[in-house]
């Protein structure tokens, strides 16, 4: 381990302030840090990475985009933080309110997980219930009790905390009406994202996802996110659709208008304001309203953050609804994706390795698989392609994230540097891939012990 990722481990629990950034999640070879980005690369020491993490997926027109500064710049010379709500704030609400259908209120903080969590509060108040199901696939909701208490990171969470939170499995209807059969009549919410592998399918095999840019599948009649719809108003519990990921990537309106659904309660953040910090809770007026400080009836304490409306965080966010209209940003994307996805699997293929090797996923946000020769799942093989492509200057997480600024260039380098990644990948389904892995394994995020 390089002396400065020792310094940083000694001032920071985790190496950096979130837990997907931490040196245990890159081969041995990855950068000590980032000094700066620009566009889809990144630097250091006057080396150039092209980058398909994208701060962590936040990042979907390109880093220190001029329009987007501007916004944030903007604000920021109006006072950025006043003493009561600000115009910019009012402003950023209609913008949100009038772009996401669902949405008659919003509620601004400055992480995900703050809203999410606000999120379960409005729902166990509204409902008068406590358990909350959480879907098993997703594997990121909050750093809050609710969920890190049915992670297998669980230390710190009273038990009685734990409890309350009940999986279930994504696009299996089934199993989800047994948890409620279960849980009967003390159900609060049921919480997903509305995608991350593979699309809310009723029709087509389950976890299938055709990885075009424009769907083969029509989702406005019946899909599994409507049939959840159902089932939470026939057993009054209220429908939550994280939508971290998917919003603002799937549709300007949400995964929910692609998927013709409106839950009562949705959350966003991520690609909101192309990298500032910003995320919503919001929903339907009568369960958004338990917050409110005008309407008659208990309180609900929702969520209070004196950085929840930073007015620089709002101005990007106007910005990046302007930018994404005007320039068609989810339909490139999604066609750069749709293409990514084909030439990973081509080059694959060519090199014979493709049941061990491929990507997969939603256009919007693809993935890759790596396997070893026994065909199970690898952190191992993982690794060793994640080292190979940081050896050809990509920052390559096992997530795809892109932006705006990805090109038919940035595809040209990503298929030379595949070529050569995917060759030595082969090797090591002969000859074992410690033959050719540089120091440790990555591990994964939510683990019991280092």
């Amino acid at each position: 381990m390089k002396d400065l990722k020792k310094k940083i481990l000694e001032l920071i629990p985790g190496g950096a302030h979130t837990y997907s950034r931490g040196y245990d999640q890159f081969p041995s070879n990855v950068p000590d840090l980032l000094e700066r980005a620009k566009g889809a690369y990144v630097f250091r020491n006057n080396k150039k990475y092209l980058d398909y993490g994208m701060g962590l997926r936040s990042v979907n027109l390109g880093y220190s985009e001029k329009f987007i500064n501007d916004g944030a710049i903007r604000e920021i010379r109006k006072g950025n933080n006043l003493s009561l709500a600000s115009l910019t704030e009012y402003k950023a609400a209609k913008l949100f309110t009038n772009t996401i259908k669902s949405a008659d209120m919003v509620k601004f903080t400055k992480n995900g997980s703050t809203a999410v969590t606000a999120a379960i509060k409005l729902a166990r108040a509204y409902t008068g219930k406590k358990i909350i199901l959480s879907c098993a696939q997703h594997p990121f909701f909050s750093y809050d009790d609710w969920f890190i208490g049915s992670t297998v990171m669980s230390k710190g969470v009273p038990n009685e905390i734990s409890n309350l939170t009940k999986k279930f499995n994504y696009n299996d209807i089934e199993d989800l009406k047994k948890k409620i059969v279960l849980y009967k009549n003390k159900i609060a919410a049921i919480i997903l994202e509305p995608s991350t592998t593979c699309c809310p399918n009723t029709k087509e095999k389950a976890n299938f996802c055709c990885s075009k840019a424009e769907c083969t599948i029509n989702f406005k009649k019946n899909n599994y996110l409507k049939d959840v719809e159902r089932i939470c108003k026939e057993n009054k519990i209220l429908f939550i659709l994280d939508e971290m990921i998917t919003g603002f990537r799937w549709h300007i309106k949400g995964a929910q208008h692609v998927y013709n659904v409106s839950p009562d309660l949705s959350t966003f953040g991520k690609a909101m304001a192309n990298g500032f910090s910003i995320a919503a809770v919001s929903g339907k007026r009568e369960i958004m309203e338990l917050g409110s400080i005008d309407k008659k009836g208990e309180r609900v304490f929702l969520a209070s953050t004196t950085f929840g409306a930073e007015m620089s965080s709002l101005g990007a966010f106007q910005n990046t609804i302007e930018f994404i209209k005007k320039n068609n940003v989810i339909k490139k994307n999604a066609t750069y994706g749709e293409n990514f996805i084909k030439l990973f699997n081509e080059i694959s293929l060519n090199f014979g390795v493709k049941k061990y090797l491929y990507a997969a996923g939603p256009a919007f946000s693809p993935y890759y698989v790596c396997k070893d020769f026994n065909e199970n799942i690898s952190l191992t093989f993982r690794t060793l392609l994640m080292q190979e492509m940081l050896k050809n200057k990509i920052l390559f997480p096992s997530y795809i994230s892109i932006s705006y600024r990805h090109n038919e260039h940035t595809l040209s380098v990503t298929k030379k540097a595949l070529i050569k990644a995917i060759e030595i990948y082969k090797k090591a389904l002969k000859s074992g891939p410690n033959n050719y892995l540089n120091g440790k394994c990555i591990k994964p995020v939510f683990r019991k012990f280092n």
